[in-house]
């Protein structure tokens, strides 16, 4: 069995206002205004969202009846496209009617008006940012401010475009933890301070639940697993991994059939306990004793987490309930998002090696990753497979989730480069990571934010996609 995963697209409702008053005065503005709306929608709905319409508003009752339609389909996000001027009494009666986090969008159809043959018409078709300091400041003097604003051009503008799609990535990581039940499988790794979290606050920051599973619940789908089942899962293994031949360090060891067989049929059931329990995620740690049956389970999960991290399943290890919200977070907003925390530094290159044990996301590696026989997981019990990569170069953003002296949630998170380089062939991840400063201050610094040892590693800069994040989720942030 191998689980078929489809992100849950963010449920966004749309709204496009105008002005009542026009429509006596100016003949086909409000059909063109609508048009412009249409177009509009039609761009969200290209961005991995599901749109909701609620139509064209123009007056304060068609602001109320598209409030209490959007509430009915519970919308995750709204969207209100300013056609023209309107009074703000038609875009915030809903608004804060409504009360998910809205951005406004100012996008006027011409670049320019073309001055010397402009008519009042033509301005009011293209006055789209007319109400926007007064919508905004209505929405701020209520205490629920925007969530954010686009301004530009309703066509060919890459930046507006860029800043909606940015938006309904947002809406998806918001929507991840929407109704979504995260597994917690066994207890964190024996004094990990930092590890520890407490459900009931985790529910009530992100809104998901925590899903208390045993290994016993594992043991059980692991047990119950085919032969045909295993040998399906070793295909799958070998279309997206090389095996590695051992290397010089005396822990590595050539992959045995039995090593891949077992991996394969925990792999399987792993990707069971995914599907029979709904899962959106997984922390999980089990230490296990005297090579019984969870220690031999519990020490060959990496190929299949790996496997379900890189399907948009985050699994996070040594029960890191934190690092698994940080790497969904990351993963919605298409950056990846790989359990890592901080490795050896070089001093002499300047970076800092950034990587785990497991798990992986493999959908980020830096080419075909490649799988290890290792005779000891360094600091837990068992012996296994490991998984080996670098994450693509280029742009990196690191995420982490701590708490601070209250218990509240806190972000934290930086902007760096992969450097491609060599990395100790040892059967863990690890990633060349410069921070554009020496790296004695980048660690300095990151460690003095209060950070748990481990965060979500993904590519590309997206730190200001991680501020709308919080911002929507009511999350403490700090950029390091």
């Amino acid at each position: 069995m191998s689980v078929s995963f489809k992100r849950a697209s963010a449920r966004v409702g749309v709204i496009t206002v105008g002005h009542e008053p026009y429509w006596e005065q100016f003949p086909g503005l409000r059909e063109e205004l609508i048009g412009y709306g249409k177009e509009f929608e039609a761009m969200l709905a290209a961005n991995e969202v599901e749109v909701i319409s609620a139509g064209f508003v123009d007056n304060v009752d068609k602001s109320f009846a598209a409030a209490s339609y959007l509430k009915r389909q519970d919308i995750d996000f709204l969207f209100c496209f300013l056609s023209t001027y309107v009074t703000s009494s038609s875009a915030a009666t809903a608004i804060l009617n409504v009360g998910v986090p809205t951005v406004l969008v100012a996008l006027q159809p011409r670049q320019r008006l073309d001055y010397r043959n402009t008519t009042t018409y033509m301005q009011l078709a293209n006055d789209n940012i007319c109400s926007l300091p007064e919508i905004g400041g209505v929405l701020i003097r209520a205490g629920k401010p925007a969530a954010g604003m686009i301004v530009g051009t309703l066509h060919d503008d890459p930046r507006a475009a860029n800043e909606l799609r940015s938006w309904c990535q947002v809406a998806n990581a918001r929507r991840a933890f929407k109704h979504a039940r995260i597994g917690y499988l066994g207890h964190t790794y024996e004094g990990m301070y930092d590890m520890n979290s407490d459900p009931t606050a985790f529910t009530a920051a992100f809104g998901s639940h925590v899903q208390m599973l045993e290994m016993c619940d594992l043991a059980k789908l692991v047990n119950g697993v085919s032969a045909a089942e295993t040998a399906d899962k070793i295909d799958e293994i070998k279309s997206v991994f090389t095996i590695a031949d051992p290397f010089i360090d005396p822990v590595t060891r050539p992959i045995k059939q039995e090593d891949l067989e077992w991996s394969a049929k925990v792999a399987v059931g792993l990707d069971k306990l995914v599907a029979e329990n709904g899962l959106t995620g997984l922390a999980y740690y089990y230490r296990g004793v005297d090579g019984n049956e969870y220690e031999r389970i519990g020490s060959n999960l990496v190929l299949g987490n790996s496997l379900l991290t890189g399907k948009g399943i985050p699994l996070a290890g040594e029960a890191d309930l934190k690092t698994c919200a940080a790497m969904l977070i990351m993963d919605r907003l298409d950056a990846g998002g790989s359990f890592a925390e901080l490795h050896p530094c070089d001093f002499v290159d300047d970076i800092v090696l950034v990587g785990h044990d497991g798990p992986h996301n493999i959908k980020i590696s830096d080419g075909r990753p490649i799988i290890r026989g290792l005779d000891l997981f360094h600091g837990k019990r068992g012996s296994g497979i490991g998984v080996e990569f670098s994450i693509k170069s280029g742009p990196v953003t690191l995420l982490g989730i701590s708490q601070t002296a209250d218990g509240k949630f806190k972000m934290i998170a930086t902007e760096g480069e992969s450097i491609k380089g060599e990395i100790p062939q040892t059967g863990n991840t690890n990633t060349r990571c410069s921070f554009g400063c020496s790296v004695a201050e980048f660690v300095e610094k990151w460690c003095s934010a209060g950070p748990t040892h481990h965060f979500a590693l993904g590519v590309g800069h997206v730190a200001p996609k991680i501020r709308n994040v919080a911002k929507v989720l009511g999350i403490e942030l700090q950029i390091v």
